[in-house]
């Protein structure tokens, strides 16, 4: 079976009613992000941060994976696929998606505060001051914060070489590194980019572009590439 590697952003869960970060009415429009999703805003308002993502992830326990999601796991019956997501959600994998890599981490999983490596997965949407982990320290959200190393990048560089089908859907590839790792795709790989705008993309023989939303492009590419419907 081929190699297909999905690079999803934000768009991909907007039509789930996850809000953006860029797109206008989103998050950077309400929160000035230096506050609360840095290092020091960690250090300066633990409580501003908890229940920032507190009340983030309490919206991701009421949404629901969308058509894109499902396609997406759809496809696992007809090619090898991986998902590298700039997205903390977790719809790809309540979709059905087994191989996800997440560049900037995951909302429902909270960390140690002193061993990065203990990583916890949160029943509830709610992370409070005095939750620690098994060492005794405060656990923080598992999400990788403005002026911190986006570990994953490393393994998703690889993933992106060994794809022989790109799909490229939901992201303004205006964020780096992640925006970076088109770059990675083979010369001759077939890339596909879903996006109902303008994505910033070369114009180039292998690199195919779908004007439509999410939902609307993954239903037409799932048929395209597979013969069968979604």
């Amino acid at each position: 079976m081929q190699n297909l590697v999905v690079l999803s952003g934000a768009g991909m869960s907007a039509e789930s009613g996850i809000p953006t970060f860029r797109d206008m009415g989103g998050i950077w429009e309400k929160y000035d992000l230096t506050t609360v999703a840095s290092p020091d805003a960690w250090e300066n308002n633990r409580e501003l941060v908890l229940r920032f993502y507190n009340e983030r992830r309490k919206k991701l326990f009421e949404c629901h994976p969308n058509k894109g999601h499902k396609v997406v796991a759809q496809l696992e019956d007809y090619f090898n696929v991986t998902v590298v997501t700039q997205n903390v959600d977790d719809l790809h994998e309540r979709a059905g998606s087994s191989n996800v890599l997440h560049l900037h981490g995951e909302l429902k999983k909270a960390r140690s505060t002193v061993d990065p490596s203990l990583i916890y997965e949160l029943s509830s949407w709610e992370l409070k001051t005095g939750d620690l982990c098994d060492k005794g320290s405060q656990l923080r959200p598992h999400i990788v914060w403005f002026g911190e190393s986006v570990d994953n990048i490393y393994p998703a560089v690889d993933i992106i070489r060994s794809a022989d089908i790109l799909i490229v859907a939901g992201t303004s590839l205006n964020v780096y590194p992640a925006a970076g790792l088109i770059d990675f795709a083979s010369f001759n790989t077939p890339v596909y980019v879903i996006d109902p705008g303008h994505p910033k993309v070369d114009k180039s023989s292998n690199i195919t572009v779908i004007q439509k939303s999410v939902t609307e492009g993954f239903a037409l590419l799932f048929d395209d590439l597979t013969g069968q419907n979604s």
